[in-house]
């Protein structure tokens, strides 16, 4: 096999020429009839939407995403706006302190850097989602990415329309940015759109945004990209990325001729490899977007326990569990199942939740199984943590709790769902079975290549290093792409792949 070290195609800055029987080569060689193809120079900054780089002030189009409970960190959003990428802050789940320390460090430690900070939908605890939208206003951030969201609510709405202001030349400025990750072509469709006119009206009369910025709402849509989100870790609907991307793109199309300013579209799910890189620009995406590789990077959020079983994850290691934020309403998310009962409990507490109207009516045996297989106390202890935890967060949750046992049923069982999540953060070795890890089937694809790299060490996978050489592969393998379209005939010892070795570390 020819790794990266000894094939002309690795640099990427130069000309390569396929020569007559199947030498590469940077020279151009004295006599052009031996050249049978060529391809000109693909730097890893030139892959992707040159517009996306200049709107977010990046250098390569390439964004980690954000994973929830901080598992996308404060520490790798710095080293990834350090080294000229985009990356989301996971606030989602934070508590507002704990956001406000982040944005904080990022002023003090990268000022001036781009970055974006995750805003999740919450219909059932809209405080939270407007306590954050509060937050960034104030510390100006610029940047959201928008997760999870069905329909519009009016915090998003409020984020992006705060920002309107016209320009010397008239021109609608929108200094609050959005990127809106959806895995179906009509939650785009709101997105590619203007904010609804009735949630903007009401915001008016609130205070939130002016007259003006109302005005200028019309003119704009929702978000500056939309990423199309195909197989990916957490929240997903698991479409195939070769049929979502060029979809929401064809949707992007033709919403774009009404607006001045023309969305990005850009591809998750599934991206954990050069080849996949590759893949999604080549079907047309402006940018990429990883998210479960970056939980393996030393990084993130997570704990050494989770980084390592990350590590040895296959692809058939995932599975759909319950989701804590929408459990009631049957959502679901993707899980590592490797090493962990996570999913079978999950599931399990679900269809108890479907069966009974209230923990008073689960059956005596039932109950003293889940106190000692799953929830490992007594379901009045597990009570009185999430009293004092709603109490803090959202009393409103108790009030309601306190009307319907099957609401306070909902409740006890979110607390196995969001621990569980907090076990694995923090490595609790006593609650190692119960390990949930948001996870898709991109950490198998990486793993498998890393295998060839410096990066099967999961100590030495950094966060910046990992979407460098995932770019860098990416333009190796699209340079690979147009010598085998050029219809020559190469050599059968040349299985070009690209694997960086330790002489490529950063």
């Amino acid at each position: 096999m020819t790794t990266i070290e000894q094939s002309p195609l690795a640099d990427l800055d130069a000309t390569v020429h396929l020569l007559r029987g199947g030498t590469l080569t940077t020279e151009r060689p004295a006599d052009d009839s031996e050249v049978v193809a060529s391809v000109g120079p693909l730097p890893a900054d030139r892959l992707g939407s040159a517009a996306f780089r200049e709107r977010h002030g990046v250098r390569y189009a390439y964004q980690s995403g954000a994973m929830a409970g901080g598992i996308a960190s404060a520490d790798l959003v710095i080293a990834m706006a350090r080294a000229g990428f985009l990356a989301s802050f996971g606030a989602a789940g934070l508590t507002p302190d704990v956001i406000e320390q982040a944005l904080l460090r990022f002023a003090r430690e990268i000022p001036g850097l781009p970055f974006a900070c995750n805003l999740i939908s919450s219909p059932s605890e809209p405080a939270l989602e407007q306590g954050a939208v509060q937050m960034f206003l104030r510390h100006e951030v610029r940047c959201v990415e928008a997760s999870a969201f069905v329909m519009l609510s009016p915090n998003i709405v409020r984020y992006r329309v705060a920002g309107l202001s016209r320009g010397p030349d008239g021109e609608v400025v929108t200094a609050n940015r959005v990127i809106a990750k959806v895995s179906r072509p009509e939650v785009a469709a709101r997105f590619l759109a203007p904010p609804p006119e009735s949630i903007v009206t009401e915001l008016v009369k609130a205070g939130f945004v002016t007259a003006e910025q109302a005005m200028l709402a019309q003119f704009v849509p929702m978000a500056d990209d939309i990423t199309a989100e195909a197989d990916s870790g957490g929240h997903t609907d698991r479409r195939p990325l070769p049929v979502l991307l060029p979809m929401i793109i064809r949707q992007r199309d033709a919403a774009a001729s009404q607006y001045k300013i023309r969305v990005g579209v850009g591809a998750a799910g599934g991206i954990g490899t050069p080849e996949a890189v590759a893949g999604a620009f080549a079907m047309g995406a402006g940018y990429v977007v990883t998210g479960s590789i970056n939980q393996a990077c030393v990084e993130a959020g997570t704990s050494p326990a989770v980084r390592q079983v990350l590590a040895d994850a296959g692809l058939a290691d995932f599975q759909m569990a319950p989701a804590a934020d929408m459990f009631e309403l049957g959502a679901e998310i993707q899980v590592l199942r490797r090493n962990t009962m996570f999913p079978m409990r999950a599931r399990r507490l679900y269809e108890l939740y479907r069966r009974y109207d209230g923990v008073e009516a689960i059956p005596d045996d039932e109950r003293t199984k889940l106190e000692k297989e799953i929830f490992q106390q007594p379901l009045e202890h597990v009570w009185r943590e999430v009293t004092e935890y709603f109490s803090r967060r959202d009393p409103s949750q108790l009030e309601r709790a306190a009307k319907d046992p099957k609401r306070r049923m909902a409740l006890l069982f979110r607390w196995y769902l969001g621990m569980a999540s907090r076990w694995a953060s923090t490595g609790d070795e006593n609650r190692r079975l119960d390990y949930q890890i948001w996870c898709g089937p991109a950490m198998a694809g990486f793993n498998e290549w890393a295998v060839s790299t410096f990066f099967k060490d999961p100590g030495r996978r950094k966060a910046a290093d990992v979407a460098l050489h995932l770019m860098k592969g990416a333009a190796f393998n699209t340079r690979v792409a147009h010598l085998r379209s050029a219809e020559v005939s190469i050599p059968d010892e040349f299985e070009w792949t690209y694997c960086p070795t330790d002489s490529d570390r950063q």
